[in-house]
């Protein structure tokens, strides 16, 4: 017999009560998920200029921000020609994750004021820097496309990060992101595509404060201009060697990290594709063409 129901059959004889268990206590109502930014800022800190030198390997490390199809490989092979930059081919930093598999591990990073997000933060910086020491080189440039979904996350790792925007036409963007794969991608499906990343693009363009903006026509068109341009921006002088940057073979060139086709391994840079009449641009585009002023020309 339990002691619950001994004690009541005593009490029963002698004063007819019983004891009850009290009712469970309701389970508090989760809390409203928060916002994008919250949760964001919940994983992170974003380190300040006092802690930067202590909290970060990396100094002003460069990220190119464009759509996919939009020379971004090219720009990269010109850049890293350069005696000074180290261009490395797409890292996708953020699909790197960084986990605590039980209790104490995420109390102990805990206790040295370290989140999720920071231990991220530490490998993505530990990663470039590894790769830019072994260069032997000033500066890194990274270009993952998919960088124009991260710019926040990315600008908080690194505070003295600097951005080059690199735009090209967007029915151009489209037309090259569909000829790549013309089965798998249907047209309409490669201006959808394309349509996500261009967004995206946009929005850094409208928040990133200093940045340096270049089109993938004026570099085809004259390259020696634009890269005298960007290394003012970039504080480094300009060499002629950017634009003979070498042929490059499949080792250098592997598909699903850029551009591995035979235009980008010639070494040097090809006239790009005539731009589309006003009539040609779908749809869908418009209103990106016309925010990068890419109509009526």
């Amino acid at each position: 017999m339990s002691l619950m129901r001994s004690l009541n059959r005593a009490l029963t004889v002698t004063t007819g009560l019983q004891v009850r268990r009290a009712p469970r206590a309701a389970k508090p109502k989760a809390a409203a998920a928060p916002e994008p930014a919250e949760r964001a800022a919940a994983l992170y800190r974003c380190p300040s200029a006092e802690e930067l030198p202590t909290d970060r390997l990396l100094r002003q490390p460069v990220f190119i921000i464009s759509s996919i199809r939009s020379g971004s490989t090219l720009l990269r092979m010109m850049l890293g020609a350069h005696s000074r930059l180290h261009t490395l081919h797409e890292l996708h930093l953020g699909r790197m994750d960084v986990t605590c598999n039980n209790w104490h591990s995420e109390r102990a990073m805990g206790a040295l004021g370290l989140k999720r997000g920071d231990l991220e933060h530490l490998l993505w910086d530990r990663v470039m820097h590894r790769e830019l020491v072994k260069s032997g080189k000033d500066f890194i440039v990274e270009k993952t496309p998919a960088n124009a979904f991260m710019y926040q996350r990315i600008r908080d790792c690194w505070p003295d990060a600097r951005f080059v925007l690199l735009l090209r036409h967007p029915e151009s963007i489209a037309r090259s992101w569909h000829e790549s794969d013309p089965v798998k991608r249907p047209y309409d499906k490669a201006v959808t595509d394309v349509l996500r990343y261009m967004t995206a693009v946009e929005k850094v363009r409208t928040a990133a404060t200093g940045a340096c903006t270049v089109r993938y026509e004026d570099i085809t068109a004259d390259p020696g201009r634009e890269m005298r341009r960007l290394c003012a921006y970039l504080g480094v002088e300009y060499e002629p060697a950017m634009l003979d940057y070498g042929k490059k073979s499949g080792a250098d060139l592997v598909r699903g990290l850029g551009d591995w086709r035979d235009n980008i391994r010639t070494g040097t840079v090809q006239p790009g594709r005539a731009l589309p009449a006003d009539d040609e641009i779908a749809e869908p585009l418009r209103p990106m063409c016309e925010a990068w002023g890419y109509t009526g020309i």
